[in-house]
């Protein structure tokens, strides 16, 4: 490719500024005219978050498609970095002499310059928006805030409107999406978590991979997803991007942003139940998820609700965990690092993932099967698994801060049996800066897989009768200590208590790039 290199002065709304685009175009450059002038004037802005360049004028975000025609003036659309992660898009107006033709050059030189580097931005998306989930606002947030993006950005966007649960799932499943470079999901984690299912599930049945072997090796999909907030708690998105505003989002996949993500698969005898990327909890956040489904007509103030009786009642169960560490020992849930964008942990990850051979990867599982399996038994007040931070809004370190997105492992967290008190201790933690595994009752591991029996042992039936019993007789006011959760998985209940868990390493690819390293302020 020819080296391009335009240096002229041109004028802006705050004075003239000499504009270079430096040979290999990655940089839009711009220092004053005249030493003496403030410095604001200057910038440097990478071509790769250049969202668009457009010839004429927009002076504001609603004329941004009906841009006036200038032949002498051009405007750069960019990525502008706002407080808390969140991202803007930035205008930049330049004007060039009347008697040249430096506009039409300039915008023909940044838009071959972003074409090279943006090799990776979706040129047509299929988008799936669910109207009802969360805050019911997907519809307006993706005609308002994110639509107008995309098509300034020249991306074409096939809108799906979804009307019924598993809609998302069935169109992914059975429609061809040869034309398509990602997938969207407007809307809240359950959202996501569909189009996730259905992607993964079309991409194993296309290579004919079994879902009865736990030993299978899933295959990546080749398509990214985005996910545009618009739901109740948006953990995934928080947790990859590091906000749950949908226009940041917007612009992660317009740049073509692309995260490896890892994902957990559950199996119940063989017979694949779900996969996860967030939390999959037993006792306390089980039932959680269970007590808010009965109220679900309280709205999202039904898992407040939720949260304060499972608290109160304070509720453990018995139950045998058996799980696989990881086999790298340069990294623990409680090493104080954090998983950011570039993280050097996940990239090492990848890295080995890739270079291995197809029969070192094959059956991997199989190989750490021969590993030995630690076992913990006891009475358990919740049992977790999270393979990313799963921190939201409510609680911004998450579950467990040092989680990593793609170094294909999952922190382990057991809350054993504790009063109401020391419970609330753990639970308050996480939302401060107090480390909420320091406790002598919580236990957290950094794992490969989990295996989990509930205790069905000769007198299980006659104590599980027993409770009930008096549950009856109590007219379930003074209900008897039922002796089995369920689990949860991304907030959807399984039907099984005895389950095994495998970690997949960057199984799937998400319009992101992982939570930016804020500068130091010292």
């Amino acid at each position: 490719m020819g080296e391009t290199f335009l240096r002229c002065p041109l004028r802006t709304p705050c004075g003239r500024v000499l504009v270079s685009l430096p040979p290999g175009g990655e940089f839009l450059l711009g220092t004053p005219e005249f030493v003496n002038r403030t410095s604001d004037q200057g910038f440097c802005i990478p071509i790769q978050e250049v969202v668009a360049v457009r010839l004429g004028t927009a002076s504001s975000r609603k004329e941004i498609l009906e841009s006036t025609r200038d032949e002498n003036s051009f405007t750069v659309f960019f990525i502008q970095r706002e407080k808390g992660e969140c991202w803007n898009l930035g205008e930049l107006e330049f004007t060039a002499p009347s008697t040249s033709d430096l506009a039409t050059r300039w915008v023909s030189a940044l838009q071959t310059w972003i074409h090279y580097h943006g090799v990776t931005r979706p040129k047509s998306l299929l988008v799936f928006i669910n109207p009802v989930g969360g805050r019911k606002q997907a519809m307006e947030i993706y005609q308002s805030q994110v639509a107008p993006l995309f098509a300034l950005a020249g991306i074409h966007a096939q809108v799906v409107e979804t009307c019924h649960a598993n809609e998302a799932r069935d169109y992914i499943l059975q429609q061809d999406l040869c034309g398509f470079d990602g997938l969207v999901s407007v809307g809240g984690d359950g959202t996501f978590n569909e189009v996730m299912h259905a992607l993964i599930n079309r991409t194993q049945q296309k290579a004919g991979k079994l879902k009865g072997d736990v030993d299978v090796e899933l295959l990546s999909p080749r398509l990214r997803i985005g996910i545009i907030p618009a739901g109740s708690t948006d953990c995934v998105c928080f947790a990859t991007v590091g906000t749950n505003d949908p226009v940041t989002s917007a612009l992660h996949i317009i740049i073509g942003d692309s995260q490896p993500l890892d994902v957990c698969s559950i199996w119940h005898d063989g017979m694949l139940l779900r996969y996860s990327v967030s939390l999959t909890g037993y006792g306390f956040y089980g039932d959680v998820v269970s007590i808010s489904e009965k109220h679900r007509w309280m709205g999202p103030a039904r898992y407040t609700f939720a949260g304060a009786k499972a608290v109160l009642n304070n509720r453990s169960y018995e139950g045998t965990v058996e799980f696989q560490l990881a086999e790298s020992e340069d990294t623990n849930p409680r090493d104080q690092s954090r998983c950011r964008s570039g993280c050097m942990v996940c990239s090492e990850s990848s890295k080995n993932l890739l270079s291995g051979s197809k029969e070192e990867h094959l059956s991997e599982f199989t190989k750490q099967a021969g590993n030995e399996w630690h076992r913990v038994h006891g009475s358990f007040l919740a049992v977790n698994l999270t393979c990313m931070s799963s921190a939201c809004p409510k609680s911004p370190k998450g579950l467990s801060p040092c989680a990593h997105l793609a170094d294909g492992t999952a922190d382990l967290i057991l809350v054993h049996k504790c009063s109401v008190f020391s419970f609330l201790q753990h639970l308050n933690r996480h939302t401060n800066c107090s480390d909420q595994f320091d406790l002598p009752f919580v236990s957290v591991y950094r794992v490969r897989a989990v295996r989990f029996t509930s205790p069905k042992g000769e007198d299980w039936e006659g104590r599980q009768e027993a409770a009930q019993e008096q549950n009856i007789l109590c007219g379930g006011i003074c209900q008897g200590q039922p002796l089995v959760s369920c689990w949860t998985c991304d907030g959807e209940t399984l039907n099984y208590t005895d389950i095994t868990i495998r970690v997949h390493g960057s199984l799937i690819h998400l319009f992101a790039r992982g939570i930016e390293q804020q500068p130091s302020t010292s």
